[in-house]
């Protein structure tokens, strides 16, 4: 972990808004809003600091299901920068954080995404992501120990 003494750029806090996602990610889907909403709520009820934390992020390891590394990452803080965030092929979407020896498991409910062969389909993507960033915590996920 680094000591960051009295670095004024340290610790700071951010509400990101729906634009902020977009721009991060290139484009605004469920899959990002979804981790983010996920990383944010860790960063605020379990660790507020993000060097001392770790996130192993559980998802099919490709897009769409791992573009929610993306939103851990800027929700959390844990980042591939600072090598404390990890992707994890798995058949399970999950994502576990570990702080001072204690852990939390994030797993989000299930998605009512559009049909496919809708010809708005990427418009109602992006439709369905922007209701997920307003919807409360406990429609998106369920937090437990395990």
């Amino acid at each position: 972990m680094h000591d960051m003494g009295g670095c004024k750029y340290t610790g700071l806090e951010k509400d990101y808004s729906i634009e902020d996602l977009a721009a991060f990610h290139g484009h605004l889907g469920p899959y990002i809003v979804l981790g983010y909403r996920m990383g944010r709520y860790v960063r605020k009820y379990f660790c507020s600091d993000p060097f001392r934390m770790i996130a192993a992020v559980y998802c099919s390891g490709t897009p769409p299901q791992s573009c929610i590394a993306d939103g851990v990452q800027i929700g959390s803080g844990c980042t591939l920068g600072k090598m404390n965030i990890e992707l994890i092929v798995s058949d399970e979407l999950k994502c576990e954080f570990t702080s001072g020896g204690k852990r939390l498991v994030v797993r989000p409910k299930p998605i009512k995404f559009p049909p496919k062969g809708d010809h708005h389909y990427s418009e109602l993507i992006e439709e369905l992501a922007v209701e997920m960033y307003r919807m409360d915590d406990t429609e998106l996920f369920i937090v437990g120990a395990n």
